[in-house]
């Protein structure tokens, strides 16, 4: 099949989670023999910032990690969408998407089932992987999901929201996962810094400000762990406060890094944003997935895995509180042997059901179920009812 894949930005993963996730599912489907474009508008925040901290290397570097990957920049002048729709059969539009080519793609759909012109014929999906539409319920009324053939929601509770929108049939659950290609448990690199504890994550405006505070900085602070901090954002004065407390910050760095980083280090740390915390329990987002394919063992602050994805307590440990995730550090320091059962069970887990593999089989199965139901009759929805309905 041929596929194109609509998202902010494949190149950059500069505060820009959805490109791990994006990068191994269009890394398997090449793999299969699918034939895959990935196109990025060319004033992405994510790219923009990237080069301009760390220049056009930064880029070089991406292709040098993954050959096989490219993407087509494209501006909503010179975008053909009539074009990308004739050479595809499948296309796929991330939700951090303008108006104009969500919509676009979609009213493109409509009009084609209307006029029955099937050599333009393609499957439309919207994947939305952010909390903005419980946490911005009008950010969800901007888009034309009506003329969409399915939805893919990253966690049970958003597609229960879409659900609860009226798209009850044609919106799938699908969980980001790890890129296990590139995640997986590595050798101890002396070059690279090593110490006990490691974090990987951004600032996230705020979102977990007291979070990283109550169960990061504090309990590494007080068990005297050598701990690294990697990601972007971080205020001046929080910059300042970790470089008094002896926590070292290591800014950006590059996902496909962050393997060898973990083989150097005990313990990760997983701090939820406070909306995937208590407006979205049940979503992990794509960093524990990536923790726990390396081996290394983890430490979560809290958040409900009502999915059950995982088990807690064999695959990670949960810290209600700042003063347990001190007791829960301090175990892992000191015993080997939970350490590295911990791990082990938490590598099976993701080897057995949570890579990019599973979600491209289950991406695959989507649309076979997709084909199936469009060889029925399908109502077109007149623009100015769809509207009603969006």
């Amino acid at each position: 099949m041929k596929f194109s894949f609509f998202y902010h930005s494949l190149e950059s993963d500069w505060s820009h989670g959805n490109a791990h996730f994006l990068r191994g599912v269009v890394a398997d489907l090449l793999s299969r023999g699918h034939e895959v474009q990935v196109y990025e508008p060319e004033d992405a925040w994510s790219r923009e910032n990237l080069v301009c901290d760390h220049g056009t290397a930064a880029l070089d570097a991406f292709y040098d990690a993954y050959p096989n990957l490219r993407s087509r920049i494209y501006s909503q002048e010179n975008l053909d969408m009539e074009e990308v729709a004739a050479n595809s059969d499948v296309i796929v539009i991330h939700e951090w998407n303008e108006p104009w080519l969500v919509n676009g793609f979609g009213e493109l759909r409509n009009r084609l089932q209307a006029g029955g012109n099937h050599d333009l014929d393609f499957c439309l999906l919207f994947h939305d992987t952010h909390h903005r539409a419980i946490s911005d319920p009008s950010w969800l009324h901007r888009f034309r999901l009506d003329c969409y053939d399915g939805i893919l929601a990253f966690g049970e509770i958003l597609t229960d929201l879409y659900r609860k929108h009226g798209w009850n049939q044609i919106v799938w659950t699908w969980h980001e996962a790890a890129d296990t290609q590139v995640f997986y448990p590595r050798e101890p690199n002396s070059d690279l810094p090593v110490g006990d504890v490691v974090w990987v994550g951004n600032w996230g405006d705020d979102e977990r400000a007291a979070e990283l505070e109550e169960f990061l900085f504090k309990p590494v602070l007080a068990q005297q762990m050598l701990t690294h901090v990697y990601g972007v954002g971080y205020p001046r004065e929080v910059l300042q406060k970790l470089a008094l407390e002896g926590i070292h910050y290591c800014g950006w760095l590059p996902n496909f890094r962050v393997p060898e980083i973990f083989a150097n280090h005990r313990v990760a740390i997983h701090v939820p944003r406070r909306y995937y915390a208590a407006s979205l329990p049940g979503i992990p987002t794509i960093r524990p997935f990536e923790a726990m394919a390396c081996g290394i063992p983890l430490v979560c602050a809290p958040w409900e895995d009502r999915e059950g994805l995982f088990s807690p307590g064999e695959d990670y440990l949960i810290a209600r509180n700042g003063e347990e995730m001190q007791r829960h550090l301090h175990t892992l320091r000191n015993d080997g042997d939970l350490a590295q059962a911990m791990a082990a069970h938490a590598l099976k887990t993701i080897r057995s059901r949570h890579t990019c593999a599973h979600r491209v089989d289950q991406l695959l199965d989507i649309l076979a179920q997709l084909n199936r139901m469009r060889s029925r009759p399908v109502p077109v929805i007149p623009p100015e009812e769809a509207r009603l309905h969006a």
